[in-house]
């Protein structure tokens, strides 16, 4: 499956659109990560683990996106966008979303 934020695939020719799809997680902070940030939040620098915590909310959404292309039968997904939101306190959605498309490997003429 290609993924791409890009509106095409260099070699390869958009031959159906299938729609959009998306996939999208839930994650809450927990005690321990919260006691660590508030420490860094002092002293300054990355907080690695809501880092993490970011990282892990944007592959599973990635990953939910790509499940509901393959059901449609996609074998590309095109101009993949991210997208956050605060569900509740402690809460974010992480969201992913994209074109579903079928691509062809371009013909020489």
């Amino acid at each position: 499956m290609i993924v791409t934020n890009m509106e095409e695939v260099p070699g390869k020719t958009v031959v159906q659109h299938l729609g959009i799809v998306q996939g999208s997680t839930v994650q809450a902070k927990n005690v321990f990560r919260d006691i660590g940030a508030s420490l860094k939040n002092l002293i300054g620098g990355e907080l690695k683990s809501y880092t993490n915590l970011m990282n892990e909310a944007r592959q599973g959404a990635i990953d939910r996106m790509k499940q509901e292309a393959v059901a449609i039968g996609a074998n590309a997904i095109l101009n993949v966008r991210f997208s956050t939101s605060t569900i509740t306190q402690g809460a974010a959605e992480m969201l992913a979303y994209g074109t579903a498309v079928i691509v062809e490997e371009n013909s020489d003429g």
